[in-house]
């Protein structure tokens, strides 16, 4: 990446993964984090909070605008995942609580302020259910003339994983998806399709567990931490995925992945297909829109292959930085 670094704002649910994200984006010289939302979904909004600060501070970052959002969905109650993310959301390893403190705002408002503020547009880069990005587009639509461009961590061309269709960051929030791609402005689908390709391998992670700085060595140990399986050496080191930080890597280095142009919506029906993101891969209409006729749906920049590699590489050196 070269020239002036992109302005970024992470909305997230911290979380394992979304720690990864926020880590990368900190130290990655071609990005300008100007601030971070925080929302329920890993687990609950003031556990999101509290994580955030603490990665942040972990990190050595400056000192970062963090507010507090939603604390459930726009229709349904919040539902962690606790059980893949730790008690606490960050895998249970004991972090300090951490000194410095939220925003007086509430997210909707930060985002609208740093928003409008950034003198070049802004990727948003949300990595968690979408209920601030809903509210914020419904509350204040003027945001869209400064913002680039919105990649989300989110959806599934193929398998879910919250149920056997839908992902659960959509399936979190499925009204607030549905919101999302009406925004206006264009938008990828980081997906789990690409998400669960990205993987560290056991000697990386041992390595950035050993390291002498606190937000390199925080990396190492949020990529080792994983369920134990019955009868598994609880000591073994293991493999990690960059899991959200996927979609922060396919901001600073987009040619990382591969895209197409796709009609995608959301189903918002109650049964075992909501929260899927239904995205239509066929080369011409069928039976349905000859006989019913065509509906609009949004096109949006589905991943649909990612360079592993590529991404593993650049998310080992860029948080070997101090």
């Amino acid at each position: 990446m070269t020239g002036q670094p992109v302005p970024v704002i992470i909305d997230c649910d911290t979380g394992v993964d979304d720690a990864l994200a926020l880590l990368f984006a900190v130290r990655h010289p071609g990005l300008d984090l100007r601030a971070v939302t925080c929302v329920a979904g890993n687990t609950d909004v003031d556990g999101v909070v509290r994580n955030t600060l603490t990665v942040l501070e972990q990190a050595g970052a400056p000192d970062i605008p963090v507010a507090r959002g939603a604390a459930r969905p726009l229709i349904e109650p919040a539902r962690s995942a606790k059980h893949v993310h730790g008690a606490d959301g960050m895998g249970d390893l004991g972090l300090p609580d951490p000194a410095r403190t939220p925003a007086d705002v509430d997210a909707v408002t930060l985002l609208h302020r740093e928003i409008l503020a950034s003198p070049r547009p802004v990727t948003l880069i949300p990595t968690a259910p979408l209920t601030n990005i809903a509210l914020l587009l419904r509350t204040h639509p003027e945001v869209t003339r400064n913002i680039e461009r919105i990649v989300f961590m989110g959806g599934a061309v193929a398998t879910g994983n919250a149920t056997p269709v839908a992902e659960f960051n959509v399936w979190h929030d499925p009204e607030a998806a549905a919101v999302l791609l009406t925004a206006g402005v264009p938008i990828t689908m980081y997906g789990l399709d690409v998400f669960t390709q990205v993987v560290v391998d056991g000697p990386d992670v041992h390595r950035l567990r050993a390291s002498s700085d606190p937000g390199t060595r925080l990396a190492g140990e949020l990529l080792a931490h994983r369920p134990t399986a019955v009868g598994e050496d609880p000591e073994a080191e293991e493999a990690g995925g960059l899991g959200d930080a996927g979609a922060v890597c396919a901001v600073a280095d987009p040619q990382g992945i591969t895209t197409r142009r796709l009609p995608v919506e959301v189903s918002l029906a109650p049964g075992p297909s909501r929260g899927q993101t239904i995205v239509d891969l066929r080369p011409r209409h069928g039976e349905s829109e000859i006989h019913e006729g065509s509906r609009e749906q949004a096109l949006v920049d589905v991943a649909l292959a990612v360079d592993a590699e590529r991404y593993v590489k650049l998310y080992l050196e860029t948080v070997a930085r101090p």
